[in-house]
């Protein structure tokens, strides 16, 4: 048996289902999940002292493509629109291969960490040159990240009218088999999982519907989740319309692409009935406002999407789109958006913290995660408050108003993966030397 004790904390925003916030408080962890909430617990193994500190749930990330961290700010794809900006970086990345896609992988998620993410999912919809999505599984394993990958995919390229080179693109039979050979590989559907696999064909522009409705007919018999992107901007809208004539909703509802198992990503350009169709079936939404920013796709309608009971969990999406991996600023910018669209008293503090913990978790379907209470698992983000960013601050729980932008400390089930702002799992400067040495190589 295996106990932590973080104790005297000057609060603990616990985001359970009465969304205590308790001062001074202490909380024990016992064998990878939480134990005990309260004042005065004590403990047979280690200490830790949270005087100074504001301990939340970890947060949690529902959209990335970890391979991006590679490709930051492109010069051709700075200032494009979305096509444009794929048109520009997919001749990069087809000379990615396994090196290119682990490395990416254990940086983007070790920057994920140190700003207190806890459970990340991920969309790798390319395999160029042997790479597969055990390259990714293996770098999160590393670090200790939970994780949920997808296995994505294109299919549709250039020469058939799609966005993706033909170079990039893969045969739909080889997609279904490699995607059958990863979820029974790789896919842990028990409590507590560190690793969960989704199918992720990549957008409706570059599969075919064959692929869309196959595989969730296999999402189904094996009993995991669904993603892809939807509904992102105005050239989106128009390429749904033009090719299947009608809206991107009604498109993943007749392909059997709604549902509680289902997650998609940015949904910038839902109209109202779109919204009803994902509240009704609680189809999920991964909000991406720092990407959706530097594409100019526009501000997402998370305020009515939330309102009428759609399940919103944050996503920094791809480092390329972003060019950040920071979840808690990405929480921050959510809130402001809101603000902007809708007035500064549309979307507070507190709610964003919210979709950033335990809305993430229910995205993804993790009750085990994304909260804290006893049962659930021990995923904890500890924030120092005595620092120049919440100097001042009246609302040690208002972080993302007045907090730090990177954890003092962070533990996944229990085992210590950032101490005092430092990974301690991996050799970061060494990890990033190496990703270093590789963009300069695909830049020559």
């Amino acid at each position: 048996m295996t106990e932590i004790l973080i104790r005297n904390a000057d609060l603990i925003v616990t985001m359970d289902d009465a969304r205590q916030e308790l001062a001074g408080a202490d909380l024990l962890v016992r064998d990878g999940a939480i134990a005990q909430i309260g004042q005065g617990l004590t403990c047979s193994g280690e200490i830790h002292d949270a005087a100074g500190c504001v301990v939340t749930p970890g947060l949690v990330n529902t959209h990335h493509h970890l391979y991006q961290t590679l490709t930051r700010a492109v010069p051709g794809g700075q200032d494009a629109l979305l096509f444009g900006w794929l048109r520009t970086l997919y001749p990069i990345w087809s000379r990615f291969g396994p090196d290119e896609m682990f490395i990416s992988a254990q940086i983007g998620l070790a920057e994920l960490a140190l700003s207190g993410c806890t459970l990340s999912s991920d969309h790798l919809y390319l395999y160029p040159n042997g790479a597969r999505l055990e390259d990714t599984i293996h770098a999160a394993s590393e670090l200790g990240l939970r994780f949920h990958p997808t296995r994505g995919a294109m299919s549709i390229g250039e020469s058939d009218g799609g966005l993706p080179p033909d170079a990039l693109v893969e045969v739909e039979q080889a997609i279904i088999e490699d995607m059958i050979r990863v979820v029974d590989a790789y896919h842990d559907p028990s409590e507590g999982a560190m690793c969960r696999v989704g199918l992720a064909p990549c957008s409706p522009f570059s599969v075919s519907r064959d692929l869309m409705r196959e595989a969730a007919l296999l999402a189904r018999d094996k009993g995991v989740m669904l993603h892809t992107h939807l509904a992102e901007n105005d050239e989106d809208i128009a390429y749904s319309e033009q090719q299947f004539g009608c809206r991107p909703g009604q498109y993943a509802e007749e392909l059997g692409w709604t549902g509680s198992d289902v997650w998609h990503a940015h949904c910038v350009k839902l109209d109202g009935a779109e919204i009803d169709l994902f509240a009704r079936s609680r189809t999920g939404v991964a909000h991406c406002p720092c990407s959706n920013c530097r594409l100019g796709s526009g501000i997402a309608p998370i305020r009515t999407m939330r309102d009428h009971g759609v399940p919103v969990g944050l996503g920094v999406d791809g480092s390329a789109s972003n060019d950040s991996g920071n979840l808690v600023a990405e929480a921050r910018q959510a809130m402001l958006l809101q603000r902007v669209a809708n007035g500064a008293d549309s979307m507070s503090a507190r709610e964003a913290l919210e979709i950033a913990t335990r809305g993430g978790a229910e995205v993804l379907n993790r009750s085990d995660c994304g909260r804290l209470m006893p049962g659930k698992r021990a995923d904890i983000a500890i924030w120092d408050v005595n620092g120049i960013e919440s100097a001042g601050s009246w609302d040690p729980a208002a972080l993302l108003l007045a907090g730090p932008t990177r954890v003092k400390h962070l533990f996944i089930e229990g085992r210590q993966i950032v101490r005092d702002g430092q990974i301690t799992t991996i050799d970061l400067p060494k990890a990033i030397e190496t990703q270093n040495r590789l963009a300069r190589a695909l830049v020559e």
